[in-house]
């Protein structure tokens, strides 16, 4: 197993199990297309049962929340629950809800850096920087152990401009790789366009196409039509899956990828996905 294998296959995947429901109790729902009801922050979903399970898991999108099957923690819950507070739940001590609920975003977000610089450190391209990876790596593990006092005021928006800096010259070390090995465009004097940083690509058709090495950073790919389309070396670190075909598509080493944006997609037996990612069990 790689270094970043060994980073992404166990404190990174939500366990809901040794979790107290934090998602299901910290976070607003908006009443929409993903969830059925509207719930202000802090308040238990009405689906929540007193063992901290869902007890609508099993039908979740059909009983109007397919917000719930796409988000993913990155094992921050659990983290939270088990670790910050020692085991000790909010319904136990009352009082710790008025910490324990807003720290959920916070670890979230130190989680997926980890999941990120994970990625990273797995691709022979970004080796340059894999140095300054492992020091980021350690630092962040360092401030997920923090106490609930510490994890309060941590700056995290600070510290993920940190992180987000060695990221995106890692993500075109291993772009620039892939790209490399994409055929020159057949007409003379044309240039393959590489960048789509936070470009608006809501339903566009890029069915077969050889994406490798394209930056989609922050990009709307929203409906998109991907399948078949190989996405290997493309970075996509906060780009927007949602309804997006990636049916036979080619992400198995798509840089930057997550659980919550393959789980935003539709997908088959067909698409191929990066270690670390499952197959969601709502595709057909």
């Amino acid at each position: 197993m790689s270094e970043a294998e060994a980073v992404m296959t166990s404190d990174l995947r939500s366990d809901c199990g040794s979790c107290f429901g934090l998602c299901c109790v910290a976070l607003t729902l908006t009443k929409s297309s993903d969830f059925a009801i509207d719930k202000p922050a802090g308040k238990p979903c009405p689906n929540l049962g007193e063992d901290f399970g869902c007890g609508i898991h099993a039908k979740l999108r059909g009983e109007g929340f397919s917000g719930c099957t796409v988000y993913d923690c990155f094992g921050a819950g659990q983290k939270l629950s088990q670790v910050t507070f020692g085991g000790v739940g909010w319904r136990e001590e009352p009082g710790s809800a008025e910490l324990m609920f807003p720290l959920l975003p916070v670890m979230k977000q130190l989680h997926e850096l980890l999941w990120y610089v994970g990625d990273a450190l797995g691709r022979d391209a970004a080796r340059p920087v894999w140095g300054e990876l492992r020091v980021l790596r350690e630092e962040t593990e360092e401030l997920t152990r923090g106490s609930a006092e510490e994890l309060v005021a941590l700056d995290v928006e600070g510290h993920r401009l940190r992180v987000n800096a060695v990221l995106v010259r890692a993500g075109e070390l291993v772009r620039g790789e892939w790209a490399a090995r994409v055929p020159a465009p057949k007409k003379k004097g044309k240039k393959r366009r590489v960048d789509f940083r936070g470009a608006d690509l809501m339903g566009a058709r890029r069915a077969g196409a050889d994406l490798r090495g394209m930056n989609f950073r922050g990009a709307y790919l929203i409906a998109a039509d991907l399948s078949g389309a190989d996405l290997r070396g493309a970075e996509v670190i906060g780009a927007d899956f949602r309804d997006a075909d990636v049916r036979g598509a080619d992400l198995s080493e798509a840089l930057y990828l997550t659980q919550s944006q393959v789980s935003a997609g539709t997908g088959d037996a067909g698409t191929r996905l990066p270690v670390g990612v499952e197959r969601p069990g709502h595709w057909k």
